[in-house]
């Protein structure tokens, strides 16, 4: 389970056990979960990296298309 860090009252940081997360039900059924923030936010980096490999396969599978020098300077604008 992942570590959580929380400040004490003195500023030092002390490391805890992150709570198990917690399903609220609504009717017998799952609808909400509750996450310890340091969770979430691993969560979240998972899902940035996931899609990031996403984006890198689909960008491999394009043929890579070059321009001479010349043709980029002509369409090149500094002020941009």
């Amino acid at each position: 389970m992942a570590q959580a860090q929380e400040q004490n009252c003195r500023g030092q940081i002390m490391k805890t056990k992150s709570p198990a997360p917690e399903i609220v039900l609504r009717n017998g059924k799952p609808v909400v979960v509750i996450l310890a923030i340091e969770e979430y936010r691993e969560l979240l980096e998972r899902l940035e990296e996931v899609e990031d490999l996403k984006a890198l396969e689909a960008m491999r599978r394009k043929p890579l298309k070059f321009k001479r020098l010349e043709e980029f300077l002509a369409e090149y604008s500094p002020d941009v």
